[in-house]
C-alpha cells in the first residue's frame, strides 16, 4: 500500500524520490512533484482550493504534460463532499476526458454511493477514490465498495488516512493507496514513524505495489 503525500520539506521530498511515498497534488499545490514517485492528482474540491472546473481542467492538463501520463495513479474527478447524488451527477462528464489524458480517473465515493450510485461502466480501468465521512469510510458500505472495484481490477484510493488504525484498516479493506496531513505537520518527527507504519503493513514491495 502507498501512502500519497504532499511534498512538505526535503526528507520527506527525499522519501518520494527513493520510492518510499508517492506525491498528491492539487490546484493548491505549488511544489514541484520530486522525480522518482508516482503522483495522485486531487481536484482540491475537499476544503477551499476549488475554483471551478475550468480552472481544475486546465491544471489537470498542464500537469500531466509537464510529469507525464505514466506517472500517476489517478486524477481524482470534480466530486461533491458527502453527496452521492451531486458527485454522480458532477463527476460523470469527467471520467472519460481523464481517460483520453492517459491517466486512470478517479470517483470519488460518497456516503450513499453504495445505492447504485457508482458508474462502473464508466470506471472501468480506473480508481474507486473511498472519499465520505469518517464513520461511512469505516462502515460496511464502503467495505463492499472495495471488495466490489477489486474484483473489477480497478485501483482503490482511500482519502484522509493519518493514523495507525486507519492506515491498517485501508490495509486490511484492500486500498493500493491511501493519502492524509500526517507529514504536513512536524514532518521531521513524523515520517519515520509513518514509514516505521508502512512497513509493518507492506506485505509487497512498493516498487511492485507500482505495477
Amino acid at each position: 500500500m502507498l501512502y500519497l503525500a504532499t511534498p512538505s520539506g526535503p526528507e520527506v521530498r527525499a522519501a518520494m524520490q527513493e520510492g518510499l511515498l508517492g506525491c498528491m497534488t492539487t490546484p493548491a499545490q505549488g511544489n514541484r512533484v520530486p522525480d522518482g514517485c508516482l503522483i495522485g492528482a486531487d481536484n482540491g474540491k475537499f476544503g477551499k482550493a476549488w475554483k471551478g472546473a475550468d480552472l481544475w481542467w486546465s491544471w489537470l492538463n498542464r500537469t500531466v504534460e509537464r510529469y507525464g501520463a505514466g506517472r500517476f495513479a489517478f486524477a481524482v474527478a470534480p466530486d461533491v463532499p458527502f453527496d452521492a447524488v451531486g458527485t454522480l451527477a458532477e463527476s460523470l462528464p469527467w471520467l472519460e476526458r481523464i481517460r483520453r489524458l492517459g491517466v486512470r480517473p478517479a470517483f470519488a465515493a460518497q456516503n450513499g454511493s453504495e445505492n447504485g450510485l457508482i458508474p462502473w461502466d464508466a470506471l472501468e480501468g480506473g480508481c474507486l477514490f473511498i472519499g465520505g465521512d469518517d464513520e461511512w469510510k469505516d462502515g460496511p458500505e464502503s467495505a463492499g465498495l472495495i471488495r466490489q472495484a477489486r474484483a473489477r481490477g480497478l485501483w482503490v484510493h482511500e482519502g484522509r488516512v493519518n493514523t495507525w488504525w486507519r492506515l491498517e484498516g485501508a490495509q486490511r479493506r484492500g486500498c493500493d493507496s491511501i493519502d492524509g496531513t500526517t507529514l504536513a505537520f512536524g514532518a521531521a518527527r513524523n515520517l519515520p514513524q509513518l514509514l516505521r507504519w508502512l512497513e509493518t503493513l507492506r506485505p509487497r514491495g512498493v516498487q511492485e505495489a507500482l505495477l
